[in-house]
Formats: structure tokens, C-alpha cells, sequence
């Protein structure tokens, strides 16, 4: 039962925080603001029914250093998805023709902070942390990841390569960030840091989502598993591979750290009948 009850209250939260965001959706300063108060009552409304139904201390969202794990998180979000861009417009897949729209710079930072927050509560703090509890660490990647990426399937230019691709990126790396910290801040800020970039920064689609323009006026072309598609560069394979290494660092981390917990499926049992 706690799981359900930490299931529905993040849930509750996110949909209350949606209606709320929706409702300044024209104003991109108020759209900011009240994002990152909803985002501020996502994580204290998680902090107190996670510490009232499991009667522990909430380590994963400590106060100790949040910040600045939240702004080494959100670096190395712009920073991989800055390598990805460069990627494609090497080979001519990404072509900018002018300056956007600052106004729409704001709303989607304002709009990723929530995103963030919500999808890492969700994900990884409720979703994953409780299936690692169950059967491992190996298991709740991988089955986190794969509906993670499933969720996305009913994005409006969704694919399933691009369903596949973000389960390896964000399912594999955002997992990995959090059993190599064992606290959220790291994939909250790398989730949202990547969502900036795409969206605010550089105007690409994000997960096949039809987004405001962001800072920069510019399109994508070129071959899917090179620049993504309609879904966007999160379906490229250049994004695939800089998740992937990513995502390998930080289990390296965490094996180092005595973070992994060992598979937890029954197992067959074998030996020869008594005669």
C-alpha cells in the first residue's frame, strides 16, 4: 500500500501542478513563476508523504548540498545535448536562420522545470526506487526505462524508435545518475538541463512534443538515426550513444560506491531427485 499511496499523491501533485501551470499558460513570466512554485510543492509534497508512509528520513531530496547538484545536473544535461546538436550540424542536419523568442525562452523554462521535477518524482523517486527495493538495481533499470520510453508513445509525433531511444537515454541515464548519487537532485537537474537545451536553447522538438520557439529560430533535417526526425534529436543516434556513455559512468560510480543492489528474481532451483 505505500507504494500506491506515494504512486497517487506524486501523481495528484503533477496533474494539480499541470492545471495550475495551464492556467497562466499565456503570460511566459507567470507561466515561469508559478512553475517553479509547483515544482517547490511537488518535492515538499513528495518529501512529506514519502517521510509519512515509510517513517524514514527522505535522503533522496536531503537538503545538504542540493543546489549544487541540481546546477552539476542541469551542465551536463546542456552540455550532452549541446555535443548532439553539434553532431548534426556537422553533417549539415541542423541549420539556424535567425533568433527566436525570448518570451518563449521564459515559458519553456519555466514549463521544463516542472516537467523535471514531476517526471523525476515520479520515474525514478517512486517507480524505480521501489522496484530496485524489490528485484535489483539491473531490473528496475531496465523495466523503468522501457516505460519510461512507452510513456512517450503517446507524444503527438511519437515513434518507436523514439520511444526505444528515450528509454536507453533518459530511462538508462537518469536511473544511473540516481543509484550513482542515491538522491534525486542529479537527475532532476540533468532531466531538466537536457529539456532546456532542446527546447529553449536550441528550438528542436522535444520527444515528438510540439514546443514553443526558444532563443534560437531553427529547423532539423537529414536521415532519422542522424538527426532525429519529427520526434526530434533525442532519436538521433548521436543521442543515443552520449546517453549511453553516460549512463555507463555513472553505474561505474555506483558500483565503485556499493550503490547496486543485487538481482532479487527467484531462482530455479536444481539438483537430481533423491532415489
Amino acid at each position: 500500500m505505500t507504494f500506491i499511496w506515494q504512486l497517487l499523491a506524486v501523481v495528484a501533485i503533477s496533474f494539480l501542478g499541470n492545471l495550475a501551470v495551464g492556467a497562466v499558460e499565456p503570460s511566459p513570466w507567470l507561466t515561469f513563476a508559478v512553475s517553479v512554485l509547483v515544482a517547490v510543492g511537488a518535492v515538499l509534497g513528495y518529501r512529506w508523504v514519502v517521510g509519512r508512509t515509510e517513517r524514514r528520513a527522505v535522503d533522496e531530496l536531503g537538503r545538504a548540498r542540493a543546489g549544487r547538484a541540481l546546477g552539476w545536473g542541469a551542465l551536463l544535461g546542456l552540455s550532452l545535448f549541446g555535443l548532439v546538436i553539434a553532431c548534426i550540424a556537422a553533417l549539415g542536419g541542423y541549420h539556424v536562420s535567425g533568433t527566436g523568442s525570448f518570451s518563449g525562452f521564459v515559458w519553456l523554462l519555466g514549463f521544463m522545470t516542472v516537467v523535471a521535477v514531476a517526471e523525476e518524482l515520479l520515474f525514478r523517486g517512486i517507480l524505480f526506487r521501489h522496484v530496485e527495493q524489490w528485484f535489483g538495481t539491473w531490473v528496475a533499470l531496465v523495466g523503468t526505462g522501457l516505460v519510461f520510453g512507452l510513456a512517450h508513445l503517446f507524444n503527438p509525433n511519437a515513434t518507436l524508435w523514439g520511444a526505444i531511444a528515450i528509454a536507453i537515454e533518459a530511462g538508462g541515464m537518469l536511473g544511473a545518475a540516481y543509484v550513482a548519487t542515491r538522491r534525486l537532485w542529479v537527475p532532476i537537474g540533468l532531466h531538466f538541463g537536457w529539456n532546456v537545451a532542446g527546447s529553449a536553447i536550441f528550438s528542436t522538438e522535444v520527444s515528438g512534443g510540439d514546443t514553443r520557439q526558444g532563443l534560437l529560430e531553427a529547423t532539423t533535417s537529414g536521415p532519422t538515426i542522424l538527426a532525429g526526425g519529427q520526434f526530434g534529436p533525442e532519436a538521433s543516434s548521436f543521442a543515443v550513444i552520449f546517453c549511453l556513455g553516460a549512463a555507463l559512468v555513472f553505474l561505474r560510480v555506483a558500483a565503485r560506491r556499493g550503490n547496486l543492489v543485487p538481482s532479487r528474481l527467484p531462482r530455479r532451483r536444481t539438483g537430481s531427485l533423491a532415489r
